[in-house]
C-alpha cells in the first residue's frame, strides 16, 4: 500500500528527489529537480545509495570499507550540494543509504511522504539509458510517485526554460 503524500498539506513542502550515482546524467536530474523545487517553492532531496555487497570481507576490513564508502558518498554529496547552492540558490537535503538502489529509493519515498516526484535522466551511452532508468523500465512495480525522466539531449539552459 502506498502512503499518502503529505506535500500539499499545510506545513509541508513538495520535495523533488534526484539520485546521485556518479553518472554524468545525474547532474542533469539534479539541475532539473533543483530548478523545479526553486520555481514551485518546494525543496530538493538528493539521495546517494552505497551499493550493498561491497563489504563481504573479514569484520575489521568490512568496517573500514564501509566507513570509506560512507566518506566517499559524503564527499560526492557535499560537492553536488555546493554546486546546487551556487547555481540554483537552494540548500538541498542530503540522504545517504546503503543497499539495493531501487529498494532504497522506494524506502526513502515511503519514509518521507513529502517526496512527490522522482527525477531521473537518461544517459547517452550506447549501452542504454543508464542503470536507474533501465531498472525502472524493467520493474513490474513502479515507484509509488510520478517519475520524470529527462532526455539525454537537454542542456542546462533548455532545462531552465522547461522549469
Amino acid at each position: 500500500m502506498v502512503s499518502k503524500r503529505l506535500s500539499r498539506l499545510e506545513g509541508h513542502r513538495r520535495k523533488f528527489m534526484a539520485v546521485i550515482d556518479g553518472t554524468p546524467e545525474c547532474e542533469r536530474a539534479v539541475h532539473y529537480a533543483g530548478r523545479r523545487a526553486q520555481n514551485t517553492n518546494g525543496s530538493l532531496v538528493m539521495l546517494y545509495v552505497i551499493p550493498e555487497g561491497d563489504f563481504q570481507q573479514w569484520l575489521g576490513v568490512e568496517q573500514i570499507m564501509r566507513a570509506e564508502a560512507r566518506e566517499e558518498a559524503e564527499a560526492v554529496m557535499a560537492k553536488v550540494a555546493q554546486k546546487v547552492r551556487e547555481t540554483i540558490g537552494i540548500d538541498p537535503e542530503i540522504v545517504i543509504r546503503e543497499g539495493n538502489a531501487a529498494e532504497e529509493i522506494n524506502a526513502a519515498i515511503e519514509e518521507d511522504r513529502d517526496i512527490a516526484i522522482l527525477v531521473l535522466a537518461a544517459g547517452s551511452a550506447k549501452e542504454g539509458p543508464g542503470p536507474l532508468v533501465a531498472s525502472l523500465a524493467g520493474r513490474t512495480a513502479a515507484f509509488p510517485i510520478p517519475v520524470t525522466v529527462l532526455p539525454d539531449t537537454l542542456s542546462d539552459d533548455e532545462i531552465d526554460a522547461l522549469c
